[in-house]
């Protein structure tokens, strides 16, 4: 199968889930970039990255323009996550390729535990109590630095944070996260780009394109389908592909 042709299927695969379960669904973005696109670790984060932060930019005009979006309280968390999201990519390309993959296979494993989790109730705007300003400070500089580090969206924190950090209503969170995750990609993609990586635009133009589209369909398909049991189906994936890599790589490690 030609690289054009698995950019094509798989940008539109990975944006396809994201539309249907709404966050996670980027997690998979650099595991198909480092093993079935052939990237370099450090080049797939930067390019995940991109493709993250621009499907996110534009996912935010859309909610933005449904009336979903807090620009203000989102600016607010995205800036205290820019500066953190920087320092997370720099020290992100200091690390061995296979440390940041094994890293990234141990927040994927987090990441299909959480989601397997049963849901609690949902919080919402009337219920919710605005916390502390430094709370909110810590949830930016967290989200930002998982952001920089390894290369994802961060939707699966972001959300819960401005939910019960800012007060915002479900609805609005998902939204607004995604003006959080464009800002906080944004400064990733700084950090990265100083690291002088040679980046393979095409692709990363190509997967982006193809992961909007697969972004609408699955926006759609979430409206007429069982959306809790695709998430437990994909979280199991998930944590599948996160304990093959954590096979792949521990034995890589120096001290083995």
């Amino acid at each position: 199968m030609s690289l054009l042709l698995m950019t094509v299927l798989f940008g539109a695969a990975i944006g396809l889930v994201l539309g249907m379960l709404g966050g996670g669904g980027s997690i998979l973005t650099v595991p198909v970039l480092v093993y079935l696109l052939h990237m370099d670790p450090h080049m797939a984060v930067t390019a995940s990255l991109i493709i993250v932060g621009l499907n996110a930019l534009m996912g935010s005009v859309l909610h933005w323009r449904a009336g979903n979006v807090k620009l203000k309280e989102a600016f607010l968390f995205g800036m205290y996550g820019i500066v953190s999201s920087y320092a997370g990519a720099r020290v992100s390309t200091m690390l061995n390729s296979t440390l940041l993959l094994m890293l990234f296979a141990l927040l994927m494993l987090v990441i299909a535990l959480l989601m397997l989790r049963p849901k609690m109730g949902v919080v919402t705007s009337t219920t919710a109590t605005r916390r502390p300003w430094w709370l909110v400070l810590l949830g930016g500089l967290g989200a930002g630095l998982l952001t920089g580090f390894l290369g994802v969206g961060g939707g699966f924190l972001i959300v819960p944070a401005l939910v019960l950090l800012l007060g915002m209503d479900m609805t609005t969170a998902v939204g607004s996260s995604l003006v959080v995750i464009a800002l906080t990609s944004a400064a990733g993609i700084a950090g990265h780009l100083n690291s002088h990586i040679a980046l393979p635009w095409t692709e990363i133009l190509v997967f982006t394109a193809m992961g909007f589209t697969g972004l609408l369909a699955g926006t759609k398909l979430a409206r007429m389908l069982p959306v809790a049991r695709l998430q437990q189906t994909f979280a199991l994936f998930v944590l599948g592909l996160s304990l093959v890599l954590l096979l792949l790589n521990v034995p890589k490690l120096p001290m083995f």
